[in-house]
C-alpha cells in the first residue's frame, strides 16, 4: 500500500471517529499514531507520540489558553454579560429590532473577555431571551441573533480559533489578535443590519422597545465600564506593545478575578467550580495540541500535502479561484464537524498551497474564523444553534436554524468584504510593526 493511500484512508478513519464523535483530539492522537507505526514502523510512532506530546504543550505561548479560558468564565460567573448586555439596550433597545440589536452588541463585548462562541452564546441568551420573549420579539429572529452573536466569540480576540491557528501555521498570536478587531466589529454591524432588514420588512417581529432616560442610560454604561476596562486594557496593551498576548492574558485574567470578588460578585465558595472548569477546557484544548502535532507528522509522511499542492497548480485556475474552492470546501466540512477540528486536520494541507499562492497568513487567519463560524449556525450540525435551543428549549429547531440564515449570508458578505479589501484585517496588525 502506498504512502498516499495510507494517508487516504488515516484521514477517512478520521472523519469517522469524528463522526462517531470521538473526542477531536484523541481521535487525531490516535489515527496519528496509528498511521505512523504503518507507515514508519512501532519505535517512530512511539518516539513522534512522546517527544510531540511533551514539547507541544511545554511551550511558554500555550499559556495564554488557561489564562484566558479563566478570565472568560470568571467573568460569566460574575455576571458581567449581564451589564454589556444591559449598556447596549439602555441605548439601542427601544429602536425597532433594538433588543435582537443590543444581543449582538452585548456579544460582541462578551466575545472580548470569553474566547469562546459556545460560553458568548450561552451567557448573552440566558440574558436576552427571556427579555425579548417578554416584549413580543418572534423567536426565529431572537434565537437567530444570539446563535449568530455567539460565533463573534471566536473573531474577537481573545480567540482560541486564532491561538490554535497561530500554533499550527507558527504565526503571531497578537498579530493574530489584533487582526481580528475590525472583521469582527464589521460582522456585528452586518448582523446589525440584518436585524434593521428583518424588522423593517416584518416590523412585528422586533417590536419598538422600552424607552429609557438619560439617567438609566449613564448607570448603565458605568456598570459596563469595570469589563471595558479590563479588554481595553489588555487587548491595546497588545497592540501598543506593552504586553505580550500572554502578560495581556495573564493581566486580564488577575483584572477580573479581582472586580469579581471585590464586588462580591463571585464568592469564594464559587471559585472551585470556576478553576474546575477552567481546567476541563484547556485540558480538551490541549490534547487538541498533541493530536493536531502527532497527525502533522503523519500527513507528511504520506506526502498528501505536497501532492495536492502540486495538484492544484497544475490545474492553472490562479489565486482567487483556489481560494475559493478551499473556502467551498470549508463550508462543507463546517456543515458536520467542529471547526476546530476542521481547522487542525484541514491546516497542514491547506496552509502550503495559501503561502505558495501569495496570501498573506494573517489575512488567511481571519478569514478561516469566519468560515468557521458559518460552520457554527450551519445545519445539520451547527452547534451554536444546538446551544441556543439548550436555552430556548420550547423553540423548534427548524425555528432557530430559519432564524440564523440571514445572518449566514451576512457572514458570506463579511467574508467577500475582506477578499475584495484585506486591508480591513490587516491594517491594525501592521501598525504593531516594530512594537
Amino acid at each position: 500500500m502506498s504512502e498516499t493511500l495510507i494517508g487516504i484512508v488515516g484521514i477517512a478513519a478520521l472523519f469517522l471517529c469524528l463522526v462517531a464523535r470521538l473526542p477531536v483530539g484523541m481521535a487525531l492522537l490516535v489515527v496519528g499514531f496509528g498511521g505512523i507505526w504503518f507507515i514508519d514502523g512501532q519505535r517512530a510512532a512511539i518516539a513522534t507520540m512522546s517527544s510531540e506530546t511533551y514539547s507541544s504543550v511545554t511551550g511558554y505561548s500555550l499559556s495564554i489558553i488557561p489564562l484566558f479560558v479563566l478570565m472568560g468564565n470568571m467573568a460569566g460567573a460574575a455576571g458581567y454579560s449581564r451589564r454589556l448586555y444591559e449598556a447596549a439596550n439602555a441605548w439601542i433597545g427601544r429602536l425597532r429590532g433594538g433588543l435582537a440589536s443590543a444581543t449582538v452588541v452585548g456579544c460582541a463585548a462578551f466575545a472580548a473577555v470569553s474566547g469562546s462562541s459556545v460560553a458568548t452564546a450561552v451567557t448573552i441568551g440566558k440574558v436576552a431571551l427571556p427579555q425579548m420573549k417578554r416584549f413580543g420579539y418572534a423567536d426565529g429572529l431572537a434565537t437567530g441573533a444570539v446563535a449568530a452573536g455567539g460565533t463573534l466569540g471566536i473573531l474577537i480576540p481573545p480567540s482560541t480559533g486564532f491561538v490554535l491557528y497561530a500554533i499550527l501555521t507558527e504565526e503571531s498570536i497578537g498579530r493574530l489578535f489584533i487582526a481580528g478587531i475590525l472583521p469582527g466589529i464589521l460582522l456585528a454591524l452586518l448582523f446589525v443590519f440584518v436585524i434593521q432588514v428583518i424588522t423593517m420588512l416584518r416590523p412585528s417581529e422586533g417590536p419598538v422597545g422600552p424607552e429609557t432616560g438619560i439617567v438609566e442610560k449613564i448607570w448603565a454604561t458605568l456598570r459596563s465600564l469595570p469589563l471595558v476596562g479590563v479588554i481595553l486594557i489588555s487587548i491595546g496593551g497588545i497592540y501598543l506593545g506593552v504586553f505580550t498576548p500572554v502578560e495581556a492574558a495573564g493581566v486580564g485574567a488577575t483584572l477580573v478575578t479581582i472586580l469579581a470578588l471585590s464586588s462580591g460578585s463571585v464568592k469564594l465558595n464559587m471559585l472551585p467550580d470556576i478553576l474546575l472548569e477552567t481546567v476541563t477546557m484547556t485540558a480538551m484544548l490541549y490534547l487538541i495540541i498533541i493530536g493536531a502535532h502527532v497527525f502533522g507528522p503523519f500527513l507528511a509522511l504520506t506526502h498528501i500535502p505536497e501532492s495536492l499542492s502540486i495538484e492544484l497548480r497544475e490545474l492553472g485556475l490562479g489565486p482567487y479561484a483556489t481560494l475559493f474552492l478551499i473556502l467551498i470546501g470549508y463550508v462543507l466540512l463546517g456543515m458536520f464537524f467542529d471547526g476546530l477540528a476542521m481547522l487542525v486536520v484541514t491546516m497542514p494541507v491547506v496552509f502550503p498551497i495559501i503561502s505558495g499562492l501569495g496570501f498573506d497568513p494573517i489575512w488567511f487567519g481571519v478569514i478561516c474564523v469566519i468560515v468557521i463560524e458559518m460552520g457554527l449556525i450551519t445545519p445539520p450540525v451547527g452547534i451554536n444553534v444546538f446551544v441556543v435551543k439548550g436555552v430556548a428549549s420550547g423553540v423548534p429547531m427548524s425555528t432557530i436554524f430559519r432564524g440564523v440564515f440571514p445572518f449566514w449570508f451576512a457572514m458570506a458578505a463579511c467574508l467577500l468584504i475582506l477578499i475584495l479589501f484585506p486591508e480591513i484585517a490587516l491594517f491594525l496588525p501592521e501598525q504593531m510593526k516594530g512594537r
